[in-house]
């Protein structure tokens, strides 16, 4: 049967009124050094939103090929969703490094301390672990797709001047409108990074969201030439906008890495299940796989349980028998 799913507005009800206040307590937490759990029946957290929601339907599918039983709990808020990660109200979210590093450093040493993240992989997953690991978390091996901060131009602009990467585009010294978010201005990945790292002559940044429809149309219509999207943004050609290569890694490792409470699902059988998926999920294939979803309507179980399927992964079954 199709795994149960837990609206958001039931969370609170599910988890107590602890697990939406805060994570475990000093005491709570001598069970990080006991063996690694193996619960047969396990929670499998989604964001709520199209990419995180494949990410939790691929997880319990390889989940289920493997013994367990599993459940999807859809929280869009990640305030809420770590804690209860954290207190075994759910086992297992899949969470992109760099950020979820940063989240639980400023979780750990305040909004003000210097982030952890960054382009560097390794050192990423470093920090991330050492953070997690006395939270009772266990980070997985990250795998190949990556969703992280894209930029994109015109398909008929990149072939006029030659452009693959931004490198490429600071080498024109073309006058660049950049469509993004207001934080754009300021932030060292976005017009900042662009102008210090690949010397991007950004003369304005348009503040009309980053990867959103009207900033798409701004540059398709010419009105901007560089738009702030994502790696695994599925809508590019909808607007002939091709992504240009960080090829100097300005970007943060956003790798998407499956993320488990050790204390329930930190065991061979749970982390080898989820590793499985590493070796052939690419940023393209979860680009196609929103692009169903989003695109094309389909439901992210379906969308999931064939990509699976199709690569070996899980047996072939209808998804509604489920």
């Amino acid at each position: 049967m199709r795994p149960p799913r837990v609206p958001l507005v039931a969370l609170c009800l599910l988890l107590g009124a602890a697990g939406c206040a805060t994570g475990p307590s000093l005491e709570d937490r001598g069970a990080v050094t006991a063996a690694p759990g193996d619960s047969r029946r396990l929670t499998v957290g989604s964001a709520g939103f199209t990419e995180s929601d494949l990410l939790a339907q691929m997880y319990a599918l390889l989940l289920e090929e493997a013994g367990y039983r599993t459940k999807i709990l859809s929280v869009t808020n990640r305030e809420l969703y770590e804690p209860a990660l954290e207190r075994g109200q759910i086992d297992v979210v899949p969470e992109y490094a760099a950020t979820f590093a940063d989240w639980l450093n400023a979780k750990v040493n305040g909004a003000d301390a210097p982030t952890v993240g960054s382009p560097d992989l390794a050192a990423t997953m470093t920090a991330l672990r050492a953070l997690a690991g006395p939270r009772g978390l266990t980070v997985l091996d990250a795998g190949r797709a990556v969703d992280q901060n894209a930029f994109a131009v015109t398909a008929a602009f990149a072939a006029e001047h030659r452009l693959k990467t931004l490198s490429d585009l600071g080498a024109t010294g073309l006058p660049v409108r950049l469509a993004a978010g207001d934080e754009c201005v300021r932030r060292p990945y976005c017009a900042p990074g662009l102008r210090k790292v690949y010397g991007i002559d950004v003369t304005a940044v348009d503040p009309k969201g980053v990867g959103t429809t009207p900033a798409k149309q701004a540059v398709q219509n010419g009105e901007d030439q560089l738009v702030l999207t994502t790696t695994t943004d599925a809508t590019l050609d909808e607007f002939g906008l091709v992504l240009l290569a960080d090829d100097r890694r300005l970007q943060n490792a956003d790798h998407v890495v499956p993320v488990v409470n050790r204390a329930r699902a930190g065991s061979a059988g749970v982390t080898g299940a989820l590793a499985r998926l590493n070796t052939v999920l690419t940023t393209a294939d979860l680009a196609h796989l929103n692009e169903q979803v989003d695109s094309w309507r389909r439901l992210p179980e379906d969308v999931a349980r064939n990509y699976l399927a199709d690569r070996g992964l899980v047996r072939p079954q209808d998804a509604s028998a489920r």
